[in-house]
């Protein structure tokens, strides 16, 4: 990445404070753009679901990995549970959703209450195995909690063969009129859930696979207790990649977490975090991370620099730290900070190998959590910080009345935040959808067709608030 007109920064930057111009460009789709990560995670495009109690849970790995991102689990989730949704995540298809079940007997209230763990939106009813019937909100409306599923369920449901293609099978839904179909095997036995847009993203994703062909995902572990411990227990589960994670990660309780992690000697990549200058990417590069994570306060959730005037704006901090990193030969994800698509092309440019998001995809169906409606009838769910008096809470729940609240006095993150679902795009495919979009446009403004290119041929300037507001579209009437 170069500056326009040679300029030098004369103070630290956040994305806000920078654009791209455009470049001589012999990339002329973008679909000709490879947006495959070269940090070992396996990840075909540049998105990492943060591992937030809020956000991360085994919906949420297994939709992003079927697109090419990766999740990372929560270090306070317990082990055991981290382990089965391991095995649950690989153990899923890489092409069809994971299916909603009722059973006829069961209600229309308790059918309500699980159709919006996914973005399909509908519930399979299933008899001995076999699908028999669809329940949508639409079958839903106007129906008593008390209704049995078998009284407002469509019945006989176009069914789909395992063994079709994503051509094959948009076809014949959209011939059928029909947005999603039960997917079954030989046996007639249900396998999984095929919609119209799903069968379309197919054909446009690769999903982050391991070498034995299953989805990839990752976790993280804290820098304090048995690390070793439960970092071999996450190995040997199977997981892809381990984080070693803490808000300060330029501290000597890290470099030792690492040091013990490191000795395990895994086949996986290990990344560690977060810090903001090079100093911190030299010292967690040589304790033995792979990956470091860039970010101190740029997070939605996150009050450090408020509370505590530590942090660094986010641009220059990734900046900064990449260039160290690839003289290290190590890589960095930005972690914290992005708000639109055009944030992502920036962190990309400024030498991220991955980009993480947090909030934002929080208000999602696949991330944990309830829905909940508001009075105006807007969905949203609850997101929270996780150095938030909330997170502290949640983390200590086993540690002793007095020493549990006198940690949870000290907090630096936001406890409760309503994230909203974007209308008609509450699922988090949408939101990849827009994201890898613009990002991929990016790159053929650049001429760029891969995330290296990218790096070497963007050129980035300096703008005002001013220059900021330009850019953003008006409202219309």
């Amino acid at each position: 990445m170069k500056f326009l007109n040679g300029m030098t920064p004369t103070t630290d930057l956040t994305y806000s404070d920078v654009f791209m111009v455009p470049s001589r460009s012999n990339v002329g789709s973008r679909m000709g753009v490879d947006l495959t990560t070269n940090d070992g995670t396996g990840t075909t495009i540049p998105l990492v679901v943060a591992n937030m109690t809020a956000v991360a849970g085994r919906r949420m790995a297994e939709t992003v990995a079927r697109r090419g991102g990766i999740a990372i689990i929560p270090q306070d989730t317990p082990t055991d549970i981290v382990t089965e949704t391991i095995q649950k995540v690989k153990s899923s298809h890489l092409v069809f959703d994971t299916p909603i079940t009722v059973k006829p007997h069961h209600t229309a209230g308790y059918t309500r209450n699980l159709i919006s763990k996914r973005a399909h939106g509908a519930a399979i009813v299933v008899e001995d195995g076999a699908p028999i019937g669809i329940v949508t909100h639409k079958d839903l409306r106007g129906s008593d909690n008390f209704d049995q599923v078998s009284h407002v369920m469509s019945s006989n449901p176009l069914t789909l063969p395992d063994t079709v293609d994503a051509r094959t099978a948009f076809d014949q839904l959209n011939e059928a009129s029909r947005k999603l179909a039960p997917v079954v095997d030989a046996e007639g036995k249900l396998v999984g859930v095929l919609t119209r847009q799903a069968a379309l993203r197919a054909s446009l994703y690769t999903p982050a696979v391991d070498s034995e062909n299953r989805l990839r995902i990752g976790a993280a572990i804290g820098i304090n207790g048995d690390v070793a411990a439960r970092a071999q227990a996450l190995i040997d589960a199977g997981v892809d990649v381990l984080v070693v994670d803490t808000a300060h990660g330029h501290q000597e309780t890290m470099i030792e977490a690492l040091k013990k992690v490191r000795a395990l000697n895994p086949s996986i990549p290990i990344a560690a975090g977060n810090v903001v200058t090079a100093a911190g990417v030299r010292d967690l590069a040589e304790a033995g991370a792979d990956i470091i994570k860039v970010g101190v306060g740029p997070g939605a959730m996150c009050t450090t620099r408020m509370q505590t005037g530590v942090g660094r704006p986010q641009f220059s901090a990734v900046l900064e730290c990449a260039e160290e990193a690839r003289k290290l030969g190590v890589h960095v994800w930005a972690d914290g900070g992005v708000k639109d698509p055009r944030d992502v092309a920036l962190a990309l440019a400024a030498g991220a190998s991955n980009v993480m998001i947090g909030s934002w995809f929080a208000g999602t169906y696949e991330s944990p959590g309830d829905i909940v409606v508001d009075s105006e009838g807007r969905e949203y769910k609850e997101s929270f910080g996780m150095a938030s008096r909330r997170a502290v809470e949640n983390r200590n729940s086993k540690t002793e009345a007095f020493e549990k609240a006198r940690r949870a006095m000290f907090e630096e993150g936001i406890s409760s935040a309503r994230i909203y679902l974007p209308e008609n795009a509450g699922g988090v495919e949408d939101q990849i959808d827009s994201i890898i979009s613009g990002v991929r446009s990016s790159f053929t403004y650049a001429g760029a067709q891969t995330i290296e290119e990218f790096f070497d041929r963007a050129t980035v300037g300096i703008q005002s608030a001013a220059g900021y507001a330009e850019g953003q579209p008006r409202a219309t009437r």
